[in-house]
């Protein structure tokens, strides 16, 4: 599990896990682009999403598509991840208000992989997560 807190409020993360433009901008990382107009987010439960990104110098192109198994405003998010046709991951997103503009997000990751394969993953969502606090600290 992945614990954060950023110097932002519960609604802020919210609308950076649940608006395009947003999503586009901090995941990945500095280490990739995802272009705002592959991203399709329907954030319902039920709903799909999906994005493309440009991965490395070498812009290795990933399909990245899921599904909203659980979604309460502004507090969590429950989706699917597959990178271009992997099994699903299942991801939870929980954002705590812990006063005076702080929220803290709780990142949990849970389904088919090796641990070491988790290690890679969290070491690779924990850049993301870097990339959305400096973004929120530039607005």
């Amino acid at each position: 599990m992945l614990a954060r807190v950023f110097d932002a409020s519960r609604d802020r993360l919210w609308k950076e896990w649940t608006e395009p433009d947003r999503f586009a901008d901090w995941f990945g990382g500095d280490e990739a682009e995802i272009p705002a107009s592959t991203v399709a987010l329907d954030v319902r439960v039920g709903g799909m999403w999906r994005a493309t990104m440009f991965a490395g110098p070498e812009r290795r192109e990933i399909r990245w598509t899921g599904k909203y198994l659980e979604v309460a405003e502004p507090k969590l998010l429950a989706l699917t991840f597959s990178d271009d046709g992997a099994p699903d991951e299942l991801v939870i997103v929980v954002l705590v208000d812990i006063g005076e503009g702080h929220t803290e997000m709780l990142l949990r990751q849970r389904g088919a992989m090796s641990g070491p394969e988790y290690d890679r993953a969290a070491r690779g969502m924990s850049s993301f997560l870097d990339r959305m606090a400096k973004h929120i600290a530039d607005d």
